[in-house]
């Protein structure tokens, strides 16, 4: 009891830590600032009407007056499902179509991401101080935080999925609990080469099917995580069962594991995703809203009625701007590949006015002073994060050890992906759904490095060695936090801060 109070409250105190980093100065720019010109709009439409309306070219100028109310009559079309986009309107709803109503919903998400990373840790570690270095070192991350204070839609998508993955998380305990409470009640050493108990209706599985559809209803690309963490969930039943003296009869679980675990994870988050579009089955403006009842021959309007058969050909159209040749041959000066992201090769300029007036924020003794929120992720912790990756692989495949399985399957299936569609702009900020699994990696490998309780002197030096480790992140982050935030600064203190002519 003293620990499961213990562990709430360090993950109480990261998660204000993170809270407090992130909330001040939250409307600064008053700006649609990059992506934001699509997202924060589109969840104000869906606010008003229940669907994505266009906007007039002067929109932008128009909200920041205060005159939010000039859409078009047009339905827009949009390459993007609607939970973020909601989450986002909800922020607009209770502080208005403002920078920081626009903001308060990934502000909130972005601070709960670290909550939900410091109890997977905890809970996968079996420990509370490397949950909070975990939640620490991802408050401490400048990409997160950057992406924690603009209304894009990638921190909706990394808080559902490390939701999901710490809900199975969860379920894997739960499930070995009960095949351990099986053998105790029937007075059984092990299940002597039998399957043991079906447990088909697993809660903690059930909520990782929510979370893995709310996660595709943010973006698409969370099926693929949906798809390895599924494979990885049936690898641990199975092994319970072995472990539990189940023997060959283990390996039946692919099915009648696989089975119920199909059902609720990948059908689960399929109804979750479908329903994620009520509002625009629910209304006619939408972008091909009324295709079904134009085309009442089609297969699917005659088998699955109009609303949906329209739903089906808008994600025909979606799936063909995201593979069509309009993308494939498009271009964009900060065009990121994904095999530099690790080691951030090219991060992403959300904003720059370099003509403020003198005195500005913290800025003196300068003619203009120049105002940046960069998107790039803390170097301390992503260079030192690729050297835990190599060592979670060797600790997960070399020494078998579970744990390190998570993040490595977290990472590749966020990021290996990517690589089939670096013929098109993308960018550097997708990456935000990686670096929670990266710390993970980085807090277990800590975690081997302080060593147990028994460790005696060895465990006094591990621990001074990841707490410089904590320290120089926090002050790389303390660094790099005016280009992060917005700050009014100095060009020379600007241009200090770029470290490379490629983050430029």
């Amino acid at each position: 009891m003293t620990d499961r109070l213990t562990g709430w409250l360090v993950t109480l105190a990261v998660t204000a830590i993170a809270f407090a980093l992130r909330v001040v100065h939250l409307g600064r720019p008053n700006a649609l600032i990059f992506d934001e010109t699509y997202y924060a709009k589109d969840a104000y439409s869906l606010l008003r009407f229940g669907y994505e309306r266009s906007w007039p070219d002067d929109a932008n100028t128009k909200i920041i007056a205060g005159n939010p109310d000039v859409l078009n009559n047009a339905a827009s079309f949009i390459v993007h499902p609607q939970v973020g986009k909601w989450l986002i309107a909800a922020g607009e709803h209770v502080f208005g179509m403002t920078s920081v109503g626009w903001r308060v919903g990934p502000l909130i998400v972005g601070t709960l991401l670290v909550l939900v990373l410091t109890r997977l840790v905890r809970r996968v570690s079996r420990s509370t101080l490397i949950g909070g270095l975990a939640g620490l070192l991802l408050a401490f991350d400048g990409l997160a935080y950057v992406m924690s204070r603009v209304a894009l839609l990638d921190i909706f998508l990394a808080f559902f999925l490390v939701t999901a993955v710490a809900c199975l998380a969860a379920d894997r305990d739960w499930f070995r609990n009960r095949l351990a409470a099986h053998l105790e009640r029937h007075d059984l050493t092990d299940l002597g080469g039998r399957f043991g108990p079906a447990l088909v209706v697993r809660p903690w599985r059930i909520a990782a099917g929510l979370s893995f559809g709310l996660a595709l209803g943010s973006k698409w690309n969370a099926l693929y995580v949906l798809a390895a963490f599924a494979l990885l969930g049936l690898a641990w039943d199975v092994g319970a069962r072995r472990l539990a003296g189940a023997g060959t009869a283990a390996y039946t679980g692919i099915l009648r594991d696989g089975l119920p675990a199909f059902v609720s994870l990948v059908l689960l988050s399929a109804v979750v995703y479908v329903s994620t579009w009520i509002s625009w089955l629910s209304t006619t403006g939408g972008y091909d809203r009324n295709w079904g009842t134009q085309h009442p021959e089609a297969w699917t309007t005659r088998f699955l009625g109009a609303p949906l058969a329209s739903l089906i050909q808008y994600h025909r159209d979606i799936w063909g701007f995201h593979t069509g040749d309009y993308i494939n041959h498009a271009t964009h000066s900060y065009d990121a590949k994904p095999i530099g992201w690790l080691l951030i090769v090219r991060p992403l300029s959300m904003h720059y006015q370099g003509d403020l007036p003198a005195g500005a924020g913290s800025c003196s003794g300068a003619d203009t002073c120049v105002s940046s929120v960069l998107a790039i992720g803390t170097p301390a912790l992503w260079w030192g994060g690729v050297i835990a990756l190599v060592a979670a692989v060797i600790l997960w495949v070399g020494v078998r050890d579970w744990r390190f399985g998570i993040p490595v399957v977290g990472v590749l299936s966020v990021w290996l992906p990517w690589f089939s569609y670096d013929t098109r702009p993308v960018f550097y900020f997708y990456a935000v759904a990686l670096i929670p699994f990266t710390v993970m990696a980085v807090a277990l490998c800590l975690g081997r490095l302080i060593g147990d309780a028994r460790a005696g002197d060895r465990r006094m030096l591990g621990g001074v060695l990841a707490g410089a480790f904590v320290a120089l992140v926090a002050a790389n982050f303390a660094w790099l936090h005016p280009i992060l935030s917005g700050e009014p600064i100095t060009y020379a203190r600007w241009r200090a801060r770029m470290w490379f002519r490629s983050w430029i």
